[in-house]
């Protein structure tokens, strides 16, 4: 009797290798068997992330976590879509750049008003 552990990629053993990382992975692996039910779903998840980044979009020049809204919908396009993914990646990637950029400048303006208290 072998000692291995069983893969985790799910590819060799459908179903239970998923099962052990979540139930809802499991639940996904049944969907793709199905091929109608596997194109309802990335059909569903197409239109509910569309409109997700539409409306970050759209709400971008208010007040508010629009960029963030936009960026949330853009991460759940890219559950099912590749080119989506990558594109996350990379947008998510300018996020954080652009966070410790504000971050570093708002540090820079407080100790300038800590030094001179005057101004």
């Amino acid at each position: 009797m072998s000692t291995k552990p069983e893969p985790i990629s799910g590819d060799s053993v459908p179903g239970q290798a998923n099962a052990r990382r979540g139930p809802l992975r499991a639940t996904r692996a049944v969907i793709r068997k199905n091929p109608t039910a596997n194109r309802v779903y990335r059909t569903s998840v197409g239109v509910v992330g569309t409109g997700t980044v539409l409306l970050g979009v759209a709400l971008i020049p208010l007040p508010g976590p629009g960029s963030l809204i936009a960026l949330g919908g853009l991460a759940l396009l890219g559950t099912e879509f590749e080119g989506a993914k990558k594109t996350s990646r990379y947008a998510n990637a300018k996020a954080r750049v652009a966070a410790k950029a504000v971050a570093e400048r708002r540090a820079r303006k407080k100790a300038e008003r800590q030094a001179d208290p005057a101004a």
